[in-house]
């Protein structure tokens, strides 16, 4: 669901991988990134609270003086107490330290802790010597080295072993640290505490001892808290449990007076909920509406605040390798059409587990996650019955100046006929794209594309989960999605993560075929057929920018061959060979030849290949066209892949044309490009202006070297309406795809959910006439790339040595009728 980053390698508009890389993390981990706790070789512990009773946990005593002069013990120590009501696991969670008022972090002095705490029951952590002996703790359950302060500090019991990067004071935690921190301790002049003042400031001979035996807790140190005799007590000590109790939420921390104020820390205006000794949870009231929390802007206007509310749960997302929550929803909304009637509860299911139609009561934290608005952390989740949802019908395209905002959270419905338009990330992400009125296309490829339409009539599907790279894909029973496979009423929960509104399923979705394959190109007639390919980077060294694999390009290789064997073409101009001599070259005219017949194809020698890893290439049948002359190219530097230049006869004479293969430079941009070169937010991309001097030097050549008939063919990384056609089309070409090829069929590749051409056949005004047909095979742009040769990710079961993903640029078929020479 949640894409973190994004690569933009070169060739291809803006690269043609420019998404392939990018990390998707868990839940947790997203939280911990978005933290800034993340860095270089650092192992997460799990986030979560190992306990269904969150809060149950809590720091009892705080005491700092020890070894100095007058103090009753050797040592510092810090005392853990569960009030709850069942075992708790420590494994994985930590006490972390900092001063009352100073810049260092939490994270700066940590001690990770482990065992198991059961009701009632404390646990001792000993803690750093001072310089004057005096008595000696009980047997301490951990001994660290934690240096505290005698008078005033500040101590974060953390459901993780990784440094808090933060301090509250100086270093403000941001909600996904606050989330971590089960309890927090400020006292004396700590500028981070809960509730409304720091505890007590202690001495040498005091510590802060929590009230209740350690029972107490309504999240306010200054209440729970007294500066009292130095007791420590271990798991030794005779339990003394609190009875039944809500759980309360984790730490509300706030800030002191004098410290600057942080939106993380903001003190709740609606009190938390305190500790209820008997009673049932049902019985606590919600303090606030969900369109009270959700507002009517983008953002809550109780963020910070803990609340509790009450709705039906709508979406759920518990299990492992989901959102670790669940969606739930008010079904008595306001009548504000502005504000969301849903909201998300970052609780996992070892908090308590809900399903769908469960009438939930929900205590926790006000958060924007992400752009989303949600309660974590979850302190405390109440199912109190049942109840009905339904989903709110809503159509598309949205109106103009509209956004989801008002939906956020909410379970909708889409009744319309809804196509895909993208499915790059599904095998990475669960992810496609779906539009209503058909597939979305380049706004340079064609008249009459209107992108801010085009946005308002897209919807972004996620299938809910963080697993990256899952083993089972979906949408692939019984094929994998293509392009333009529509499906009726989706339903689920609209979300928002990483900048995008997106639809999580709340039942199945089933694409129907409306876009099928076809097993072989359309018929293009004549009696020479020429095509054109992009081989997506066929290398024959190992580990360079093909596969990674001898058994990876066994796997390319078979697919390339099957896409030319379906071609059937009489000669063929390919893009993106490895420039290795005849090497690469050679090697996939001996398995096609394996494929079609011994001698059916040759290869051409390029003069002048240039220094570009790869290089453009040709291959023809000599037993339907004949060379006329040397194989030529350009010495010209504006062509960093040189084309190549080849006239042909049909055998027995005839009517001769000129191939001219052709790979022009790509969009990416890069810190290297002139001025001119770089974006100039037309929708051309970078090197525009190099694009447009190629085009001219393809005609300057032409005209050069007088040459018969003229083909230009190939990757020329431009769309129909950019400059680089234009200029061709000005020269004197024709553009075959324009003329003979269904405007909702004229496309070859697949860039950010924007179908368009980058591969075309311009032909001279003579040549024009004596073409019978043109097609684009949708081989590749439609297809996902779950399909193609990689092994890293893609689940073996998917892959077929067929044409289908055999590259990401679709192959170009033109049919030619020449005069003359033998039928």
């Amino acid at each position: 669901m949640r894409a973190l980053s994004r690569a933009c390698p070169d060739d291809h508009p803006g690269g043609r991988d420019a998404r392939r890389g990018a990390g998707r993390a868990a839940r947790a981990v997203a939280a911990f990134v978005a933290a800034g706790l993340l860095t270089a070789g650092v192992t997460v512990a799990p986030a979560a609270p190992a306990s269904a009773e969150p809060g149950a946990v809590v720091i009892s005593q705080v005491y700092g003086g020890g070894g100095n002069t007058g103090a009753p013990y050797t040592n510092d120590y810090v005392e853990l107490f569960n009030r709850g009501t069942a075992d708790i696991s420590l494994d994985g969670w930590s006490l972390q330290y900092t001063s009352a008022t100073g810049t260092g972090q939490f994270g700066s002095q940590k001690q990770n802790l482990s065992g198991s705490l059961a009701p009632g029951r404390y646990h001792l952590v000993q803690l750093s010597a001072g310089s004057t002996p005096s008595g000696a703790l009980p047997s301490a359950d951990t001994v660290g080295t934690l240096s505290l302060s005698a008078t005033a500090g500040k101590v974060a019991l953390v459901r993780s072993t990784t440094g808090l990067a933060c301090n509250g004071g100086s270093s403000p935690c941001t909600p996904e640290q606050t989330a971590q921190i089960a309890d927090l301790v400020g006292y004396g002049t700590a500028n981070y505490f809960e509730g409304s003042a720091a505890a007590p400031g202690l001495s040498n001979s005091t510590a802060a001892i929590r009230a209740g035996g350690g029972c107490a807790d309504t999240d306010d140190n200054a209440a729970d808290f007294a500066a009292g005799t130095p007791a420590p007590r271990n798991t030794a000590t005779p339990p003394a449990p609190c009875g039944t109790v809500s759980p309360s939420p984790s730490a509300t921390p706030s800030t002191s007076p004098s410290a600057s104020p942080s939106p993380s820390v903001s003190p709740s205006v609606s009190p938390s909920p305190s500790p209820t000794p008997t009673g049932d949870p049902c019985d606590v009231p919600a303090n606030r509406q969900i369109a009270e929390v959700q507002g009517s802007g983008d953002a809550s206007p109780l963020a910070g605040q803990t609340v509790r509310v009450e709705g039906i749960v709508t979406g759920d997302f518990q299990t492992t390798g989901q959102q670790s929550g669940f969606y739930f929803q008010d079904p008595t909304p306001d009548a504000d059409p502005a504000t969301s009637d849903g909201l998300f509860a970052f609780a996992r299911d070892t908090l308590k587990d809900v399903k769908v139609g469960d009438r939930v009561l929900v205590t926790g934290r006000v958060t924007e996650f992400n752009g989303l608005t949600e309660l974590s952390p979850v302190t405390a989740v109440d199912v109190c019955g049942t109840g009905t949802i339904t989903p709110k019908a809503y159509d598309l395209p949205r109106t103009g100046g509209a956004t989801f905002e008002p939906y956020e959270n909410v379970l909708v419905t889409f009744p319309e006929p809804l196509t895909v338009t993208d499915h790059y990330n599904l095998g990475r992400y669960g992810e496609v794209t779906v539009a209503a009125g058909g597939r979305l296309f380049q706004p340079t490829d064609r008249e009459g594309v209107d992108p801010a339409l085009d946005a308002r009539r897209t919807l972004l599907v996620d299938d809910g989960s963080n697993t990256e790279n899952p083993a089972t894909i979906p949408y692939t029973t019984p094929e994998v999605v293509r392009l333009g496979d529509t499906a009726t009423g989706i339903t689920g929960v609209l979300g928002y993560g990483f900048g995008a509104y997106r639809l999580e399923p709340t039942k199945q979705i089933t694409f129907r075929r409306t876009n099928p394959r076809t097993p072989a190109p359309a018929p293009v007639g004549g009696d020479v057929r020429v095509a054109s390919l992009n081989t997506l980077n066929w290398f024959t060294t190992l580990g360079s920018r093909g596969a990674g694999t001898a058994e990876e390009q066994q796997r390319q290789l078979k697919k390339i061959v099957a896409t030319l064997k379906g071609l059937n073409a009489d000669v063929v101009g390919l893009m993106e060979v490895e420039n290795n001599g005849q090497t690469a070259l050679n090697a996939l005219v001996a398995a096609l030849n394996a494929e079609v017949g011994a001698g059916t194809y040759a290869a051409l020698a390029h003069p002048y290949p240039g220094t570009d890893a790869i290089h453009v290439a040709a291959i023809y049948k000599p037993a339907k066209l004949a060379p006329v002359g040397a194989t030529r190219s350009s010495t010209d530097p504006v062509f960093r892949r040189p084309p190549l230049i080849q006239t042909f006869r049909r055998v027995g004479g005839g009517q001769p044309f000129t191939l001219l293969v052709n790979h022009f430079k790509s969009k990416g941009c890069d810190a290297g490009a002139p001025s001119g070169d770089t974006d100039q937010g037309d929708g051309q991309g970078c090197y525009n202006a190099e694009r447009v001097r190629q085009a001219k030097a393809v005609l300057g050549l032409i005209d050069a070297m007088d040459l018969p008939n003229p083909l230009v063919i190939g990757d020329l990384n431009a769309y129909g309406e950019e400059d680089p056609i234009h200029t061709l089309e000005k020269g004197g070409l024709t553009s075959l795809s324009k003329r003979f090829v269904p405007a909702d069929q004229r496309y070859s590749y697949l860039f950010d959910g924007l179908s368009g051409e980058l591969d075309h056949a311009m032909a001279g005004k003579q040549l024009t006439k004596r073409v019978t047909g043109a097609t684009i095979w949708h081989v590749n742009s439609d297809e996902s790339r779950t399909l193609d040769y990689n092994l890293e990710f893609n689940p073996p079961s998917l892959y077929r040595p067929d044409a289908f993903r055999s590259s990401d640029h679709d192959p170009l078929l033109i049919g030619l009728k020449l005069p003359g020479g033998k039928h």
